[in-house]
């Protein structure tokens, strides 16, 4: 593994491919076979990349944006662009062109990386409201013949070859001389209540990040094979920037890329990575596939799954409070393993894996516990873009259920007297990009970052988020409620994939609730209920019977004032183009509020 000498992610690439240059460093699934890449080809790429930007009269301290899915040509536009002294900004694949504007627009990109005809087209359609931009880099070039006569149009290829004629030595030059202070990434945050705001990263924050995650995640090389990852999640998101790049590249690790027209799944399957990070999404979308499978499963095989899986949460439930395994335990669990857990884990793309992080959002308990009931020992972890993703981590042999870890060496964490989380740090960001206003408001004069969440500090230092400050409810009663914890216990359902609470400044608390359409389509097909849209599917009378179910189970986990005690199911799925959801997923509660005002209100009457 790397020493943190190097500074710069250009410059770690290039100490890595002189160490070890013929090592596998990336593979892509492309038409249904793997390429891969050395080492020395990443390198070499990136350097491409970065002096044929270069050639396009890309100066030191301008922004260079990628629009596309997770691909090496992304990490190479990346690194390269960051070895000239460009800072990268990377827009989400899901963007709808008015999104795309504003990204642009803001970071004043002059050069555009786009992945095919589909991203182009966003960014053709608003380029006239974009003056800074100079260049529109494709790099599937299938169905834009015709555009490349745009003066402003030139294929990722021709920018490879470009770079290919320039002094390769100025490269390494501009890498050496590169200040690990200065801006490497700017990566826009999700933007719930407002336009994303685009924090500034430098390149010794992310260096500093990707370090810090090795001391706590390690790769377990054996028999000179090496440890490999499936990147998945948008690269542009903090996250996958450090598991495919920050902390991937010190760790040494295969980083793979599915090819984009399968499902996460079926890339699982067939990396089946070592270590592996998921949202609570994934893991939710885990779960509830797993439930739709043993509902159509024989009586026989139903009847097995549910005693090994009784058997694994009885064993890990004593794993969890380090309580010592009996000999039977060990016998009944290898048993489970042979009959259960392997040939479950396999199907899930988790066989090899033996390190597993979530984040990003709250993980309910009854999910980790399945997980853990397999073997999949999810460990939570806790950080933001602002502070580089490095705030608290769960240690291996102490992982408690609903905490998400203790600070990071060098990291600091204090509640303040609102409950909000302070923290300070090594890989805290400079700042907003463009809004010294925000930034003075997010980092206070002692340097503490404000999270924006709630939670709580043990006599141990581990952390437990509570909610996000802003979406804390107070009833017309007066009473706080965290909407977080009751969304959490409802989208437990695998027929549950969003849940909404509402009740400030209101007598009680209802939700909105939206159905996850393979689990429920699934048990509605086997009930003998016809429909044909979701929209159909959820105005069913027996799908309202199946959540109302569901909802009164959890409402006896819940005290009386937080109990939902009206619901409505929404008639569509919400999307991110649809300005519903963030890019991360994440629920954008003002929108909803307004598109569905009718519906809530119903819920008050």
């Amino acid at each position: 593994m790397s020493s943190p000498s190097a500074r710069t992610l250009p410059a770690l690439l290039r100490q890595i491919a002189a160490e070890q240059p013929d090592a596998l460093a990336l593979r892509h699934k492309k038409f249904g076979r793997w390429r891969e890449y050395s080492w020395r080809d990443y390198a070499a790429h990136s350097a491409r990349i970065g002096v044929g930007l270069r050639a396009l009269g890309v100066r030191h301290g301008e922004r260079v944006a990628i629009h596309s899915e997770n691909r090496p040509e992304w990490l190479f536009a990346d690194l390269g662009a960051q070895g000239i002294g460009a800072a990268v900004v990377g827009v989400y694949p899901t963007s709808p062109a008015d999104e795309v504007e504003y990204l642009l627009h803001h970071s004043e990109s002059v050069v555009l990386i786009a992945e095919d005809e589909e991203q182009l087209d966003k960014t053709l359609a608003v380029r006239a409201r974009l003056p800074h931009l100079r260049k529109v880099v494709v790099i599937e070039t299938r169905g834009i013949a015709h555009r490349l006569g745009d003066p402003m149009i030139m294929t990722y290829a021709e920018l490879e070859k470009l770079g290919e004629q320039q002094p390769i030595d100025d490269y390494a030059a501009s890498v050496n001389e590169l200040d690990p202070h200065a801006l490497a990434i700017l990566v826009y945050t999700s933007g719930t209540t407002g336009p994303p705001k685009g924090a500034m990263l430098s390149h010794e924050n992310i260096v500093t990040a990707g370090f810090a995650f090795l001391k706590v995640h390690r790769p377990r090389p054996s028999g000179g094979a090496t440890d490999e990852v499936l990147s998945y999640l948008p690269l542009c998101h903090i996250a996958e920037r450090l598991f495919s790049l920050a902390w991937a590249m010190p760790a040494r690790v295969v980083v793979n890329f599915g090819d984009g027209t399968e499902s996460l799944l079926e890339d699982l399957r067939t990396v089946q990575p070592h270590i592996f990070f998921g949202v609570p999404r994934v893991w939710e979308k885990m779960l509830a596939l797993v439930t739709i499978k043993m509902a159509d499963a024989s009586p026989l095989k139903r009847l097995m799954y549910g005693f090994w899986l009784r058997q694994g949460r009885r064993i890990a439930r004593k794993r969890l409070a380090r309580e010592r395994l009996s000999l039977g335990d060990h016998v009944l669990y290898g048993l489970g393993w042979f009959f259960l857990f392997r040939p479950l884990r396999e199907r899930l793309g988790l066989a090899r894996v033996h390190t597993v992080t979530s984040g990003s959002a709250p993980i309910a308990p009854q999910v980790l516990e399945f997980f853990w009931a397999i073997g999949v020992r999810i460990r939570e972890l806790y950080g933001m873009t602002e502070n580089t993703a490095v705030c608290t981590h769960t240690p291996p042999n102490d992982v408690r259920i609903g905490k998400v870890g203790r600070p990071h060496d060098g990291v600091e964490i204090r509640i303040a007297p609102d409950g909000e989380i302070l923290m300070r740090g090594p890989a805290l960001f400079m700042g907003y990009f463009k809004n010294e206003k925000a930034t003075r408001d997010t980092i206070d004069e002692e340097g503490w970052l404000h999270t924006g969440d709630v939670g709580e500090l043990d006599a141990d230092g581990y952390l437990t988020i509570t909610d996000r400050k802003k979406d804390i409810l107070i009833t017309s009663g007066g009473k706080n409620i965290s909407p977080s914890w009751i969304e959490n216990k409802l989208k437990v359902s695998p027929y549950v994939r969003e849940s909404i609470v509402i009740g400030d400044r209101r007598k009680y608390v209802t939700a909105l609730i939206g159905i996850e359409l393979d689990t429920v389509g699934d048990w509605a097909t086997r009930k003998g209920v016809a429909f044909t849209t979701y929209q159909d599917l959820s105005e069913k009378p027996e799908v309202r019977s199946l959540i109302d179910e569901w909802v009164r189970e959890v409402n006896g986990t819940l005290s009386n004032v937080e109990q939902v005690k009206r619901f409505a199911l929404l008639p569509k799925e919400l999307d991110h183009e649809d300005g519903q959801l963030t890019a991360t997923q994440k629920v954008r509660r003002r929108a909803i509020s307004a598109e569905f005002a009718a519906m809530i209100e119903g819920l008050y009457v």
